[in-house]
């Protein structure tokens, strides 16, 4: 019964322990957090705006269909 009754004292001042320890790290404040998130954002936002704005261009410059094509006859077959 003293194996028992010793781990348990045990459990219980290591979790006495991590309970102090954690009670005194919080970590950092949301507000840094929140600043780099919006900073990602605001990144990502303009990446995507970036290459929207290019394929748009892009896109724009093919020219259409039959522009250049002759309707004529093949020369080939006469």
């Amino acid at each position: 019964m003293s194996v028992i009754a010793y781990l348990h004292t045990a459990l219980l001042i290591r979790l006495a322990e991590l309970r102090r320890d954690g009670a005194r790290d919080r970590g950092d404040s949301p507000v840094p957090t929140a600043v780099i998130i919006f900073g990602l954002v605001a990144a990502a936002l303009a990446v995507t705006v970036a290459v929207s704005r290019s394929v748009s261009d892009w896109m724009d410059a093919i020219p259409s269909p039959g522009g250049g094509a002759d309707p004529g006859t093949d020369p080939g077959l006469d």
